[in-house]
């Protein structure tokens, strides 16, 4: 991480877990552990949770995130929420990309840059997830892929509006196995997007952009990631469930 140049955040991502009375347990048992934490600090729940998780959240260092949205302000998408539904709320982030939502719910890249830009447009903060499959790795074209989905999804967003963009490299291959990437891979990666940020943009916004690594980051692997100099941080899966798991986690960064 560098910090003096850019914002490190830790931000979990509950997916579909956790009820109403289950999330206000973990959140009240979180904010004391991350009080004083000296990186941003984001919790991603699912649209049943928002209420609860804005309720518990206030007055605290957690920001609340979504973790998905529509491209539509609204009409007849049955099912969906929309980006300025989740602004109305009070809602910060959302995430956006997010390789289950690719893998099982049909997102493509020209879906995931309509829903950057709609989010952006709303007033959210949008955590944009990209990375490769396991057969992409094997066949060496992580860095053309990883790239490719970056500049598609950043289509026609401005460089004032890529201020609220964080990417989270996610290697789908290491999404919910146990497996990760080592330390120097995730860093390669970050460093690629960030390359890619440059050459779209300008080395200003790529020094500044945040970019996460989001593939099985733990207790046990949090401070070698983030000790890396293009990884600002982490999208946290399984462990932003655990309170003191991710508390470990939000002070690696913290002390990185």
């Amino acid at each position: 991480m560098n910090k003096n140049l850019r914002k490190a955040i830790i931000a979990g991502n509950w997916k579909m877990n956790k009820n109403r009375a289950e999330a206000k347990t973990l959140i009240e048992e979180l904010k004391p552990l991350v009080a004083n934490a000296g990186c941003e600090v984001v919790i991603c729940v699912p649209f049943t949770n928002l209420e609860t998780a804005l309720a518990a959240t206030e007055g605290s260092n957690i920001k609340v995130g979504a973790e998905n949205c529509h491209f539509a302000k609204s009409g007849a998408y049955t099912g969906e929420i929309s980006a300025d539904m989740l602004a109305e709320m009070g809602v910060e982030y959302v995430v956006i990309g997010h390789s289950e939502r690719r893998q099982y719910f049909g997102e493509t890249d020209t879906t995931v840059n309509l829903r950057t830009k709609a989010a952006l447009e709303a007033g959210l903060k949008v955590i944009l997830c990209v990375g490769e499959m396991l057969e992409d790795r094997e066949n060496n074209i992580t860095e053309e892929l990883v790239a490719l989905q970056t500049k598609i999804a950043l289509k026609d967003v401005t460089k004032e509006q890529l201020k609220n963009v964080i990417i989270a490299y996610e290697p789908v291959w290491a999404i919910g196995t146990g497996k990760t990437a080592t330390a120097q891979q995730a860093n390669e990666v970050c460093s690629l997007i960030r390359a890619t940020i440059e050459k779209v943009y300008d080395k200003e916004a790529a020094d500044a952009m945040t970019i996460q690594y989001g593939g099985s980051m733990n207790a046990a692997n949090a401070e070698e990631l983030v000790a890396q100099p293009d990884v600002d941080g982490g999208l946290i899966g399984g462990a932003s469930l655990k309170a003191e798991d991710f508390s470990i986690i939000v002070k690696a960064a913290t002390n990185g």
